[in-house]
C-alpha cells in the first residue's frame, strides 16, 4: 500500500510503502494528523449532501491499495488552482468524483476530464521526482559511510597525535587536567541532558491532553450551534456571527437571551459557562476563545 502526501503549494508528492502489518498503525498515524489539523482550523458549517470528514483546503494526498491481487483502488485528494478535488480509481477505471466536497454524478465527469487529466500527471511527475529523491538519498547514505570511515581514519590520526604528545611529560599533564574538567562538564551535560528528556516527555503528556481538551472543545462546540438552530434562536449555522456565554448570561448575535435560555445553556454547556466562552464569524474567519478561572 502508498500513501502519498503533496506539497500544498507545490504539489510535490512524498511517497511511503506501507505492508499489510503497518497499515493500522499507518491509518491511526493519518487519523491524528487530520484532528490536529481540525483542530487548528475554524469550525465550519457543512452543506448537505457534501463529504464532512476532511474538509482542510490544502491538504493534498494520493492513496493507493494494491494489497488485494487483481484489485489496485487508488484515491488522491487536491487542492488544483484553489478548488478541492477527491477522485477514487479502481483498477485505473474512476468509480467517485467529489469537487469542494460534493458528490458529482457520473453522467457530468467529462466536464472534469481535463483537470483530472492534470491532476493524474501531477501525480505521476511527483512519483518519478519522488524515486529520484529516494535514489538520491541512497546516493547521501553512501557518502555518509565515506565520511564515517574517514572520521575512523582522522580518529585514528588523532591517537597517534596524541601518543606524540604524550612524550612531552608537562604538556600531557596539562591535557590530563582538561580531560578530568572536561569528564566533568560531560557528567554535568549528561544530567542535562536527563532532565531535559523528562521534561519533553511530561511535555508530551500535556499536548496530549491539550489535543483530547481541544477535540472534546470543538464537538461542544459544534452541538451547542445545532442546538441553537433546533431551538430556532439562529435560522441555520451560518447566520450565527457571535455568542458570549459565562456564568451570568448568554448572548447571540449581540442579544442577550431570556433567563430561561441562558439557564439551558449555561447547565448543559458548564464547561463553557464556567469563565468566559465567546465565538466570533465576521465573514472573512472565525474566533474562539475559551478562557477558565484558576
Amino acid at each position: 500500500m502508498y500513501c502519498d502526501f503533496f506539497d500544498p503549494m507545490q504539489h510535490y508528492l512524498f511517497t511511503i510503502k506501507l505492508s499489510k502489518t503497518m497499515k493500522t498503525n499507518y491509518f491511526k498515524s493519518v487519523m491524528l494528523i487530520v484532528s490536529v489539523l481540525a483542530i487548528t482550523t475554524t469550525l465550519k458549517a457543512q452543506q448537505a449532501g457534501k463529504k464532512t470528514a476532511y474538509n482542510d483546503r490544502h491538504s493534498n494526498f494520493n492513496v493507493v491499495d494494491d494489497n488485494t491481487p487483481g484489485h489496485v483502488k487508488e484515491t488522491i485528494h487536491t487542492n488544483w488552482k484553489d478548488k478541492n478535488y477527491e477522485m477514487t480509481f479502481v483498477n485505473n477505471k474512476m468509480t467517485e468524483l467529489y469537487v469542494e466536497g460534493e458528490k458529482i454524478p457520473a453522467a457530468k465527469w467529462g466536464e472534469y476530464s481535463a483537470v483530472i487529466a492534470r491532476i493524474k500527471e501531477q501525480v505521476r511527475r511527483d512519483r518519478i521526482q519522488a524515486k529520484k529523491d529516494q535514489e538520491q538519498a541512497g546516493r547521501d547514505q553512501l557518502q555518509a559511510k565515506r565520511d564515517q570511515e574517514q572520521a575512523m581514519r582522522d580518529q585514528l590520526q588523532a591517537k597517534r597525535d596524541q601518543e606524540q604528545a604524550g612524550k612531552d611529560q608537562a604538556q600531557a599533564e596539562k591535557d590530563q587536567l582538561q580531560a578530568k574538567r572536561d569528564q566533568e562538564q560531560a557528567g554535568r551535560d549528561q544530567e542535562q541532558a536527563k532532565r531535559d528528556q523528562e521534561q519533553a516527555e511530561r511535555d508530551q503528556v500535556q499536548a496530549k491532553r491539550d489535543q483530547e481538551q481541544a477535540e472534546e472543545d470543538q464537538r461542544l462546540i459544534k452541538s451547542m450551534i445545532s442546538d441553537l438552530v433546533t431551538d430556532h434562536i439562529i435560522p441555520n449555522e451560518k447566520a450565527l456571527q457571535q455568542l458570549t456565554i459565562n456564568g451570568d448570561e448568554m448572548t447571540v448575535n449581540g442579544k442577550k437571551q431570556p433567563a430561561e435560555v441562558s439557564k439551558k445553556y449555561r447547565e448543559k454547556y458548564a464547561r463553557f459557562a464556567d469563565g468566559e466562552f465567546s465565538y466570533e464569524n465576521d465573514g472573512n474567519g472565525r474566533g474562539i476563545r475559551i478562557h477558565h478561572e484558576n
